[in-house]
């Protein structure tokens, strides 16, 4: 009788550790790697990041420094965080390299899909805040100063800003591999989560309403595609749970089988 494969188990405690540490060392150095060859364009990846609000800026007006350091050390912070997402794959691939010996086969055909999609997705999240979110959302705030005040923005409050809403929609984003995680390990299966779309509609109007600014264009624009992420989840998971179903239907149909199957006396 044929069983499945089982995972290695057999290396022992500390060469895991070790094994461990040499993979987050490699992760180390790629990000600093990275960052070395960023640095020097430091200023000009802050002001990149910095376009969208100073489209909106008043004429004549400009970004300030309250902080002595803040000039030199804002754009290092950037710098620092954007070494950090460009060295994803490399971060992934460690992870990958340290958790697969301990998976079953099946395990293994479903993660790299999940790992590469849940990277994929976060950019795509962060992409949505730079070119959609942002421009409506400064636009806003630059309307709506008062009268006899100028806009005026520190920088590290505008890059604590900004990577809050970088990190909220890029979040925001993993809703299909929740979704997809939530059925596939069976937590939930797709019957419920169906019912569960008008809480789930509700949810997204009102984390949208947290993210943006209070108008209801900018709401709107979060709100819908959590909702489509949340509609392509739950399509995913009604096919792994179909898989499944059909699978266990299978098994049940072969043990039946066996079970009526006369013996044969020699």
């Amino acid at each position: 009788m044929s069983t499945s494969p089982q995972p290695d188990n057999s290396m022992p405690l500390i060469a895991h550790l070790t094994e461990l540490r040499t993979r987050l060392l490699r992760c180390v150095i790629s990000i600093l790697l990275i960052f070395a060859s960023l640095f020097y364009f430091a200023q000009d990846i802050y002001a990149l990041v910095a376009a969208p609000l100073r489209t909106y800026l008043p004429e004549g007006a400009t970004m300030i420094a309250t902080g002595v350091a803040s000039p030199f050390l804002t754009p290092f912070k950037l710098t620092m965080v954007v070494s950090l997402f460009l060295s994803m794959p490399v971060i992934l691939q460690q992870i990958w390299g340290f958790i697969a010996p301990g998976l079953y086969k099946h395990e293994k055909r479903i993660a790299v899909p999940l790992l590469v999609s849940s990277v994929v997705l976060f950019y795509a999240g962060m992409a949505f805040a730079y070119f959609v979110v942002f421009p409506i959302m400064f636009g806003f705030f630059a309307s709506a100063t008062p009268q006899g005040v100028e806009m005026m923005t520190d920088i590290g409050q505008y890059l604590d800003f900004v990577l809050t809403l970088f990190f909220a929609f890029g979040v925001a984003f993993e809703i299909p591999i929740a979704t997809f995680l939530l059925v596939w390990i069976g937590i939930v299966d797709v019957a419920t989560l169906r019912k569960s779309r008008p809480y789930v509609v509700v949810g997204c109007f009102v984390v949208g309403m947290l993210l943006t600014p209070p108008d209801i264009f900018s709401q709107t624009l979060l709100a819908i595609p959590m909702w489509f992420l949340f509609e392509i989840g739950v399509l995913f998971g009604s096919i792994i749970q179909k898989e499944r179903e059909e699978k266990e239907a299978e098994e049940s149909n072969s043990s039946a089988s066996n079970d009526q199957t006369p013996s044969v006396k020699s």
